[in-house]
């Protein structure tokens, strides 16, 4: 017999050693997590830096925090003393995954290299993230995802849609951090799928300058033309159709995209007209609302959307209905508000379950449950600074 579909998750026997910090790791973890793996957050006993990195602190951690660590178990480990390296490494044979995203050499100074891991456990995935890999003539450049925006050339092309010769704009986010945590999240999961075919683990290199670079279409563009994407889109307006930001009269915005020869031609019959520009279009809607713009580009069924602030996001019916927020209890800030797990699988769904962790909120459980470990043991840690008092 099968058990229930609401149990069933696609990594619930996948166990995650999770050493990551701010955005890049731990947005690549709690993907895992949210999949149902028992996704481990190791912390020195004082505290992982980004549980404070941004200003704004509720129940002793950060709203990114918050976000970004949800469905995972907390460990306080200092794996700078003999007591914390020797729990971790009587987890690493029980794990499936190590992630980490120190600066490159890190792991290796600590005693913790993937040929160490493997010794302990040869079909460990060892996932090594950073800004430039653990190869190459940028490798021990410490990285954000900003610097990574820029190198891949995010940063310049955000400021040529405003004005070519005008400065860079850097992306609204960090999705310098975000897109790469992806990728890392889909190879290592590629990684589980051979590893459970062969038995075989293996090491994994993500760079967010990589990542960065394979994000960016108009490299390509580039390459076969040797123009900049702001010269092509001049050089080659045929077929774009029509787009853009449009303010209406109530001072909200709209955005347009209508790109294709059958949107355009329902749009032009919508209007009633033989032929539309920009121009008319951004007439038509300075006199209406942007809730009235976007129902009446919604009846032309050409794409449209009203242009939100966040506020406006958590607000939406659609977003409700597709069950895009979820509440959770924290042991310390009580009831959170926090985005779920976007993709729907009819039979292994994927969600929010729990908040964060607390620092070292499951050090004791998951010492016992995992290790064996009795009291006196876990007072010898405590006493020998390897875990939280």
């Amino acid at each position: 017999m099968y058990p229930p579909v609401n149990q069933l998750r696609i990594l619930e026997d996948i166990r995650v050693l999770d050493l990551t910090q701010f955005w890049f790791g731990p947005f690549c973890t709690m993907m895992l997590a949210d999949m149902g793996a028992e996704v481990i957050r190791v912390e020195p006993p004082w505290g992982s830096p980004d549980r404070v990195a941004d200003g704004y602190i509720v129940g002793s951690s950060s709203y990114t925090f918050h976000q970004l660590n949800l469905n995972k178990k907390g460990l306080t480990l200092n794996l700078k003393t003999p007591e914390g390296m020797r729990v971790f490494k009587e987890l690493v044979p029980l794990s499936d995954v190590v992630v980490q995203n120190f600066r490159p050499g890190t792991m290796e100074r600590l005693g913790l290299g993937y040929d160490v891991l493997k010794e302990l456990n040869p079909g460990i995935i060892y996932a090594a993230l950073s800004g430039f890999g653990q190869t190459g003539p940028y490798r021990e450049r410490p990285c954000f995802a900003p610097i990574a925006e820029a190198m891949s050339g995010h940063s310049r092309l955000t400021g040529d849609e405003v004005d070519p010769d005008g400065p860079p704009i850097e992306m609204a986010q960090a999705y310098g951090d975000l897109g790469p945590a992806l990728f890392a999240a889909m190879s290592i999961v590629a990684a589980i799928r051979h590893r459970d075919r062969t038995g075989v683990g293996q090491m994994i290199d993500v760079a967010q300058l990589d990542c960065m670079a394979a994000l960016n279409m108009a490299i390509t563009g580039y390459n076969l033309s040797g123009m900049f994407l702001w010269q092509l889109k001049e050089r080659y307006p045929l077929g774009r159709g029509f787009g853009g930001l449009l303010q209406a009269g109530d001072g909200g915005w709209v955005r347009l995209a209508s790109f294709s020869p059958r949107l355009i031609d329902s749009l032009m019959e919508h209007m009633g007209v033989e032929e539309v520009t920009m121009e008319a279009i951004q007439e038509m809607v300075s006199q209406m609302t942007r809730d009235e713009a976007v129902q009446y580009f919604v009846d032309a069924k050409v794409p449209v959307a009203p242009v939100y602030n966040v506020d406006d996001v958590i607000r939406d019916p659609h977003l409700h209905s597709r069950d895009m927020f979820v509440e959770v209890d924290h042991r310390a800030a009580g009831k959170v508000k926090v985005v779920n797990f976007p993709v729907k699988f009819s039979e292994t769904p994927c969600e929010v379950r729990d908040a964060a962790p607390a620092l070292g909120q499951h050090d004791e459980d998951l010492l016992r449950n995992i290790l064996g470990y009795d009291e006196s043991k876990i007072d010898e840690l405590k006493k020998a600074n390897a875990i939280m008092e």
